[in-house]
């Protein structure tokens, strides 16, 4: 069977299983499948797959059939400006959590003295604040993460982006992270904080099959109505951040006026807005700490 025929019949199959980037996911999974890039398979369409390169592909096509997510089939996701790790127990990076990044660069470059400190809640891979401190060179960040395997995770994205040098790896609940764990001067706090905290609420029906069974639950769901981690670590940032300090939080897209509320009645925090996706959808709460 020439590639063309499987990319045609994969891709077929793909869209009756209601997959939207059927064409990408099979060029991506052929691909690996056949230890090729994508350009190889663009140049190569009439090649003649063997028995042993068929089998291959159709084992990557049914876990991908069966809903697993590509990302976790491959191994790694882009983000921002670079390929990141991911496996099975650490959230997938997605897209318009890219836009954290691209505020957070803007105003420290604008705002923050020079070696910057971060701290990203929440690290999963590590997408966020390792991408911050590949945009600015002499940052510092500390990642905080209640899942071994995730912290495991980021520190080998750290130490493959060749930024492990300028990383603090920190386990357990933000909750409970002190200022005195923080191996930097904080006498007036840190520069930046970051979070991607879990903001489903745990009986929402619109949540993807794929997404309830593959991905971590302790990454995506929380209680409150999905607002109790920002609630918490909201009030975390408070504590750990200087004044005048930058603060952007992801938040699921109906959360904007609760999510932004949590911020407005706390005194700590000023000049609260939400910050919208590239769909048009309430995205992120981005503030300052007040007293700057």
């Amino acid at each position: 069977m020439q590639l063309k025929e499987v990319l045609q019949k994969t891709t077929a199959f793909f869209k009756e299983k209601g997959i939207s980037s059927a064409r990408l996911d099979t060029e991506l999974l052929l691909a690996r499948a056949l230890s090729w890039d994508r350009i190889k398979i663009y140049m190569n369409y009439d090649y003649p797959l063997s028995e042993q390169e068929l089998e291959a592909c159709r084992a990557l096509v049914r876990r991908r059939a069966q809903g697993e997510p590509i990302a976790y089939i491959l191994g790694s996701r882009d983000f921002y400006k670079s390929t990141f790790e991911v496996e099975p127990g650490v959230l997938i990076p997605r897209p318009e959590t890219e836009i954290i990044v691209e505020e957070t660069v803007a105003w420290l470059r604008a705002n923050a003295p020079t070696a910057p400190t971060i701290i990203d809640f929440g690290s999963g891979s590590g997408c966020i604040g390792l991408s911050l401190i590949k945009e600015i060179p002499d940052a510092t960040l500390l990642a905080c993460e209640i899942s071994e395997k995730a912290l495991g995770v980021t520190k080998r994205n750290a130490e493959r982006l060749g930024v492990d040098g300028r990383v603090a790896l920190r386990a357990g609940d933000v909750a409970t992270v002190a200022a005195s764990e923080i191996p930097w001067a904080l006498a007036s706090g840190v520069d930046a904080i970051v979070a991607n905290p879990p903001y489903i609420a745990v009986d929402d029906p619109q949540v993807e099959n794929g997404v309830r069974k593959y991905e971590p639950r302790e990454a995506l769901f929380s209680g409150d109505n999905g607002l109790a981690h920002v609630r918490s670590w909201a009030s975390k940032a408070a504590e750990l951040a200087r004044p005048g300090g930058f603060v952007m939080f992801e938040i699921g897209a109906g959360q904007g006026f609760e999510a932004s509320g949590i911020f407005r009645v706390d005194d700590r925090f000023e000049s609260v807005a939400v910050v919208k996706d590239l769909a048009g959808h309430d995205r992120f709460v981005r503030c300052l700490r007040s007293g700057g």
